[in-house]
C-alpha cells in the first residue's frame, strides 16, 4: 500500500481545506450528502483504472488514447503523432491544473504572509484582516446570545476599522516556496513522495477532527443532529447575495475526493510502487492470473484506505465551514482566504487557533503542491509520448520530467502572481475536472466490458457501481456543461 495515500497528500489541500470549506460557507449543512458522495463514488473508477493498469501494463492517457472517438492525425519527421479527443482534452484540463497549483501555492503564501511577514505593510494587513475576523466572530456570538448591547459595539468597531492595505509578502512567499519544491520535484522518488504525504496530511488530519468535535461544547458553533440529518436529506440550498451555491458545489464535487486528475494519476503511482512491475506483462497461466488477483487486491484495500483518511478529513472541514464560516458570512476568498480559514479554529483554540491552522495549511497545500506537480509531471511527459510526439524512451522519459520539475513551479506561481485569487484558480480546475469526469466514466465503462481479461471476475455490485458512477459524472459534467453556456 501506499499509491492511495500519495493521492491523499494530494487531495487534503485545494478540495478539501479551501473548495470544501467555500461550499459549507455558502451552503451551510444543506450539500454534506454531495460531500460524501463525491468522495466515495469515484474509488469505484480508480480501482477500475487501475485494474486495467496492472492487466495491460498501460499507462492512464496511453489506454485513454486507444478509445473509440475523432482523432488528430499528423507525420512529424518519421514519427506518426496520433491524439484522440479525449487527450486533447485532457491537455486542456492539465493547464487548468497548472493554474489550481498556482491557487495552492499562494496559498502556501499567505499562510507564511501572516506568519512571517516581510513587510511593514504586510504586518498591517494582518493587524487589520484579523481584528476584522475576530469581530465577525464575536459578532456572531452576541446574535445567538440576543445581546442588543455587544451587537451595536461591535458593529461600530467594524465599521471603525481602517481600510486594509495592500503588500505583495505573500506573492514573495509563493516565490520562495517555489523555489524550495523545485530541488524535491527534481530528485522525488516514490518513497520520498510517500512518506513526506503521510506525515503532513495525518497530523493535519487529525488536529482538524479534534477542532470538530471540541467545537461542540460551545454553544454558539455546535451543530446538532437535525442539521447533519438535514444535510444528508438531499436538500439543495438557495442562491443568496450573488452566491450560486449549487455552482460551488458543483466545481467542489469535481476536486473533492479523487477528482478527475487524481484518478487518471493514480495508475502511475501504482506503476511506480510495483503492482504492475510485480504482476508481469498479461497471459493465459495460472501463475500469472494469481499474481494479477493478489495485486488487485492490494490495490483495492490501498484505494479504500485512502478514501477512509481523505473522506473524514473532506467531512470535518466541510462542517467546519457550515457551523463557522456560513454562520458568520465569512466566505474565502481573494487574498484574505487564509486569514478567513483560520477563524475556523478561533472557537476552540483562541490565541493559538491562527498559529494551528498556520502550521497545518502550510503543511497540506505545500503538499498539495508538491504530490500535484510531481504526478502531472509525468503524465505530461507520457502524454507527449504516447501522441507521438517525442521518442518513447525511458531515460528521456526521466530526464524531463526532472525538467518539469523546474518549470511546472515557475508557471504556477506566474499564473498566482498575475490573477492572485486562489479560491477562482481552484474552482476553474474543479469545473475542468468536473467536464473531465463523464470520460473518465465512459473510459472504465469502457475497460470494463471491452478489455477486461473475465477470468479476474466482477460482481453485478461492482458493475452497478461503475454505472451509478458514470451517471453521477455525467450529470455533474452536463451540469457544468450547461452554466457555462447558458447560466
Amino acid at each position: 500500500m501506499g499509491p492511495g495515500l500519495i493521492l491523499a497528500g494530494s487531495i487534503v489541500g485545494s478540495g478539501e481545506l479551501i473548495a470544501t470549506t467555500r461550499t459549507g460557507a455558502e451552503a451551510d449543512f444543506d450539500f454534506l450528502w454531495l460531500i460524501i458522495l463525491g468522495c466515495f463514488i469515484k474509488v469505484f473508477a480508480q480501482i477500475e483504472f487501475g485494474k486495467h493498469v496492472i492487466t495491460y501494463g498501460k499507462s492512464s492517457l496511453e489506454s485513454l488514447n486507444g478509445l473509440p472517438g475523432p482523432v488528430y492525425r499528423n507525420e512529424k519527421e518519421g514519427r506518426q503523432i496520433k491524439a484522440n479527443w479525449i487527450l486533447i482534452f485532457w491537455f486542456v484540463m492539465f493547464v487548468a491544473i497548472l493554474g489550481q497549483q498556482g491557487g495552492i501555492v499562494g496559498g502556501v503564501g499567505q499562510a507564511l504572509a501572516i506568519t512571517f511577514p516581510l513587510s511593514e505593510d504586510g504586518s498591517k494587513r494582518n493587524e487589520v484582516l484579523s481584528q476584522k475576523v475576530s469581530l465577525t466572530i464575536k459578532l456572531n456570538e452576541a446574535v445567538s446570545l440576543a445581546e442588543i448591547n455587544e451587537i451595536d459595539k461591535i458593529n461600530k468597531k467594524l465599521l471603525s476599522l481602517p481600510e486594509t492595505p495592500s503588500a505583495n509578502d505573500d506573492l514573495v512567499w509563493s516565490i520562495i516556496i517555489a523555489g524550495l519544491t523545485i530541488p524535491l520535484l527534481v530528485n522525488g522518488k516514490f518513497s520520498l513522495i510517500e512518506n513526506f504525504c503521510i506525515f503532513l496530511v495525518s497530523s493535519f488530519t487529525l488536529i482538524t477532527i479534534l477542532n470538530l468535535f471540541a467545537l461542540q461544547s460551545y454553544e454558539s458553533w455546535a451543530f446538532s443532529l437535525e442539521e447533519i440529518l438535514h444535510g444528508l436529506s438531499f436538500s439543495f440550498p438557495e442562491s443568496t447575495d450573488g452566491n450560486n451555491a449549487l455552482l460551488t458545489a458543483i466545481a467542489t464535487f469535481g476536486i473533492i475526493g479523487v477528482g478527475a486528475s487524481e484518478i487518471l494519476v493514480y495508475p502511475y503511482w501504482c506503476t511506480e510502487k510495483g503492482y504492475g512491475a510485480y504482476t508481469g506483462k498479461k497471459d493465459d497461466s495460472k501463475d500469472w492470473l494469481k499474481r494479477a488477483k493478489g495485486w488487485i487486491k492490494v490495490m483495492k484495500w490501498d484505494a479504500w484506505g485512502s478514501m477512509l483518511v481523505y473522506t473524514f478529513c473532506t467531512i470535518a472541514f466541510y462542517l467546519l465551514g457550515a457551523s463557522i464560516l456560513g454562520r458568520t458570512g465569512l466566505v474565502p476568498s481573494g487574498s484574505e482566504m487564509i486569514q478567513t480559514l483560520s477563524s475556523m479554529y478561533s472557537p476552540v483554540f483562541g490565541k493559538w487557533a491562527e498559529m494551528i491552522f498556520l502550521i497545518g495549511a502550510v503543511a497540506v497545500l505545500f503538499s498539495t503542491f508538491f504530490v500535484a506537480l510531481a504526478g502531472q509531471s509525468r503524465m505530461a511527459i507520457d502524454a507527449l509520448m504516447t501522441a507521438g510526439i517525442i521518442k518513447d524512451n525511458q531515460e528521456l522519459r526521466l530526464k524531463l520530467i526532472k525538467a518539469l520539475g523546474i518549470f511546472l513551479p515557475v508557471v504556477c506561481v506566474t499564473c498566482y502572481a498575475l490573477f492572485p485569487k486562489p479560491v477562482f484558480l481552484i474552482l476553474i480546475s474543479g469545473s475542468m475536472q468536473a467536464l473531465m469526469l463523464p470520460i473518465v466514466g465512459f473510459a472504465v465503462l469502457y475497460f470494463r466490458y471491452n478489455l477486461s481479461d473475465s477470468r479476474l471476475g466482477s460482481s453485478k455490485v461492482w458493475d452497478f457501481f461503475l454505472w451509478a458512477s458514470f451517471f453521477s459524472f455525467s450529470v455533474i459534467g452536463l451540469y457544468q456543461l450547461y452554466s457555462k453556456i447558458f447560466a
